[in-house]
């Protein structure tokens, strides 16, 4: 059983400060289940936007797995905002932290997956 999306973000929120990164919670989804996007300024005009990984990879079904929605190199703000309001327009209940941070720091560590088609 996968835990609550608001205590998922209260804590992630938390990892962000103790690492001296500010989060916010910048649209406030479902408590329960809603889905999570989080997006890294990184304070130079270009920003990294992760999202959650597709349903059948290993461990998905239990913890929370990432991946890059945009450019993992970076987006321009303008580019990481449609795609979010897109997302949140198809999701209603879906949740868009947002972090600042000058290193583009992500804090997903082993939860990231990369090369997915």
């Amino acid at each position: 059983m996968r835990l609550r999306t608001e205590f998922w973000v209260k804590a992630y929120i938390r990892r962000c400060a103790v690492e001296g990164a500010s989060a916010v919670v910048v649209r406030h989804g479902d408590d329960d289940a809603g889905s999570i996007f989080i997006k890294i300024d990184r304070l130079d005009g270009t920003c990294l936007v992760f999202g959650p990984a597709p349903a059948g990879l290993d461990g998905a079904d239990n913890d929370r797995r990432w991946m890059p929605c945009l450019d993992p190199a970076g987006a321009e703000h303008s580019a990481a905002d449609a795609f979010l309001s897109r997302e949140a327009n198809f999701d209603s209940d879906l949740w868009i932290v947002e972090v600042e941070d000058r290193r583009g720091r992500h804090f997903l560590d082993d939860s990231l997956v990369t090369g997915v088609a």
